[in-house]
């Protein structure tokens, strides 16, 4: 993936820099070492600003300075910054989530209330993370229906090979072979074709997940107008629900008895 500087500085904005920090940072790792002066040469900071950015980039643990006349200033190592951010960005959200754990178990909603929820999420990769978590929450069974291997991928794959080594009766349902093909190594997970009169080769079909008799998850493709040929996803799932309950068995309705 190309990446111009325009993106990087976003990207590093994102990590919690400011512009002006993103653009200073850079401007030393293409300096080496430098003054107020030359940074600002080659960037759109003013002088008057990088002393206060340097400063705060200092701070931060991605600067280092020289108390020269003028002041030098050098950008730490790549691998050096990568690790800062990151344990800066981990402490972050370990204090931002532990605060809203303690709200939710203060203030939350009881627990044992039955929500009748249906939810949407969209995106393959919030989709697969989420087809994940409810197959781990599953505790008889899990039917996981896929049209191809890629909307399979890794955090499924596990979730499915650790259920069925936990006991599980786990079954994949797949007109792929390659998607079958997947299991070949693992004798407690049953990959199966469909019957020949499924509408196995609708292109919008995207995968389908059933846990026990109330978890369900169904998942639709549909081109992308701006991106050509990529394909956009969007699903629907509910867990531990009345509507589940009733959607699962409207599911497996299509599903011939040899199939399960």
């Amino acid at each position: 993936m190309s990446v111009d500087e325009d993106d990087a500085i976003e990207s590093l904005e994102r990590l919690g820099l400011t512009s002006y920090e993103g653009k200073v940072f850079i401007a030393l790792h293409k300096l080496g070492t430098g003054t107020a002066r030359d940074v600002s040469r080659v960037t759109d900071v003013p002088r008057s600003q990088v002393y206060s950015v340097t400063e705060s980039l200092e701070d931060r643990g991605l600067v280092e300075v020289q108390q020269s006349s003028p002041i030098q200033y050098r950008a730490v190592s790549i691998d050096e910054a990568r690790s800062t951010l990151r344990e800066r960005f981990e402490h972050e959200s370990e204090r931002a989530f532990d605060y809203v754990e303690t709200v939710r178990d203060e203030f939350g909603p009881d627990q044992e209330e039955e929500q009748e929820d249906i939810w949407m999420v969209r995106g393959q990769d919030r989709i697969a993370d989420r087809a994940a978590d409810l197959i781990r929450r599953a505790e008889r069974s899990v039917l996981f229906a896929a049209r191809s291997p890629e909307l399979v991928g890794e955090d499924i794959d596990t979730a499915l090979r650790e259920r069925a080594d936990d006991g599980l009766a786990v079954v994949v349902f797949s007109e792929d072979p390659a998607v079958r093909a997947l299991y070949d190594d693992h004798d407690a997970i049953r990959a199966i074709e469909p019957a020949t009169d499924h509408r196995v080769n609708d292109e919008h079909t995207g995968r389908a997940l059933l846990g026990d008799d109330d978890i369900l998850l169904l998942s639709v493709l549909g081109n992308d107008e701006e991106l050509p040929g990529i394909n956009r996803e969007t699903a629907f799932w509910s867990a531990r629900t009345g509507f589940a309950e009733v959607l699962v068995q409207l599911v497996e309705t299509t599903i011939s008895p040899g199939d399960r």
